[in-house]
């Protein structure tokens, strides 16, 4: 067996003057052209490209996909395949909002308003193919081979009546429903955000971390001890709906020789610290079930009947005091839960993130600026067992890098679970 040689290119070899003949040849006898005209009548494998936003000038990211963009094709194109590769400009979302009012000064919904949503709408789509030119460019110097002439453009009508007729056959198979959940909401933004947008946008933020006082109202402690329930989101407290507890975790009443507390039994040392200790008294979650409690804040009015104890498997007895503040309306596993006992969603705070102006102590107040304001009312009326400052990941808006809320909303959802198994077939064959 020989070993392969390898010819270099020969140092006097000018590369870009070779780079450039090459993409010359290939326009001049318009190759591409004919490797689909050669292809014609094969079996087809149907390429969209999946846009890019040419609002700004194209980056290394660009070039890194549209090299997957240029591979696929011309490796299906060998295998027999017809392959006509069609180009798209993204002209929609919030990158292209966002930019445009970076360029006006804006701070968010209530300026575009005032500036008048047509005009700025306006800015907006001639602000979209403002680089088209330069991707354009760019698609030709790597030899990315795909239709430029005749790409598609999402803003124009044809291409909206498209995702249009989409959503309708959706909505006729049974497969677009509308929910109530709890999404993680940009309040500067306007808009919910994915799994995947979320995830790129933490940042290491410092909360106001506070153990508060739920004295109980029946039950054989009501009257002479009070729950401790921990939360590092002060401002959900005004919508407190219930407390939840471990079934199977066995909760003590502890005492400091005046007061009695009650903590998850693993946590008495942690949560309350030295000069407490156990009476002996103790009872399971499921015990506790439905025995109610005086709630933090009369501030929000309640349509039904609530602030009982109610059992969740998710509590755990590795932070806080083994009972979990529960506020539906900023929590996925709190509305689970508080669904499962039919108690109300109360949510007091306003998608743009400040509190209804009407509520006392926060009204018309950021929701993130209102811990401050809750934490010292807390103070002040003795329910605040203590107050720690407490460093964590917080999620941000990647865009725009605000403070997220966890928001419940009813929105539509495409309910893609029901068809997962066609989904997973059909992704084998791509």
């Amino acid at each position: 067996m020989t070993t392969p040689t390898y010819r270099q290119v020969p140092a006097q070899v000018d590369l870009p003057a070779l780079e450039h003949a090459v993409l010359d040849f290939w326009r001049e006898q318009k190759i591409f052209a004919k490797s689909l005209e050669q292809s014609q009548g094969r079996p087809e494998w149907v390429f969209y490209e999946g846009p890019p936003t040419a609002n700004g000038m194209p980056g290394a990211h660009h070039i890194e996909a549209r090299v997957f963009k240029d591979v696929f094709p011309r490796f299906r194109t060998m295998r027999g395949h017809h392959v006509a590769r069609k180009a798209g400009w993204d002209c929609h979302g919030l990158p292209v909002e966002l930019a445009v009012e970076k360029e006006l000064g804006f701070s968010g919904k209530k300026d575009i308003e005032a500036y008048g949503i047509a005009e700025f709408n306006d800015r907006c789509r001639a602000s979209v193919l403002r680089h088209t030119d330069a991707f354009s460019a760019l698609t030709t110097r790597m030899g990315y081979w795909v239709d430029l002439d005749e790409a598609y453009v999402t803003m124009e009508p044809e291409y909206i009546e498209s995702v249009w007729w989409s959503l309708k056959e959706i909505f006729s198979k049974g497969l677009l429903v509308q929910d109530h959940r709890v999404a993680p909401w940009c309040p500067r933004c306007g808009t919910g955000l994915s799994d995947h947008e979320l995830a790129q946008g933490y940042e290491t933020v410092v909360d106001p971390s506070v153990y508060v006082r739920f004295p109980l109202t029946s039950g054989p402690l009501a009257g002479e001890a009070a729950l401790v329930v921990w939360t590092t989101t002060p401002w959900t407290l005004l919508s407190n709906t219930a407390v939840a507890a471990h079934p199977d975790v066995t909760y003590v009443v502890a005492t400091d020789g005046e007061d009695k507390l009650v903590v998850a039994e693993p946590l008495l040392a942690k949560a309350l610290g030295e000069g407490w200790e156990s009476t002996g008294q103790t009872f399971t979650g499921a015990e506790m079930e439905r025995w109610t409690y005086q709630r933090p804040f009369e501030l929000v009015e309640f349509p039904a009947p609530a602030h009982y104890i109610v059992n969740a498997e998710y509590v755990t007895t590795e932070d806080g005091t083994g009972l979990v503040h529960q506020s539906p309306a900023f929590g996925e596993e709190d509305l689970k839960v508080c669904r499962a006992y039919g108690l109300p969603v109360v949510n007091p705070v306003r998608p743009d993130g400040t509190f209804e102006d009407e509520i006392p102590l926060v009204g018309g107040v950021f929701f993130k600026k209102a811990d401050e304001r809750i934490t010292e009312d807390l103070a002040s009326r003795g329910l605040l067992v203590k107050h720690l400052p407490y460093e964590h990941s917080y999620p941000h808006c990647w865009r725009c890098h605000t403070a997220l809320l966890y928001y419940a909303q009813p929105s539509w959802y495409i309910r893609t679970t029901a068809v997962k198994d066609r989904l997973l077939e059909e992704n084998e064959k791509t």
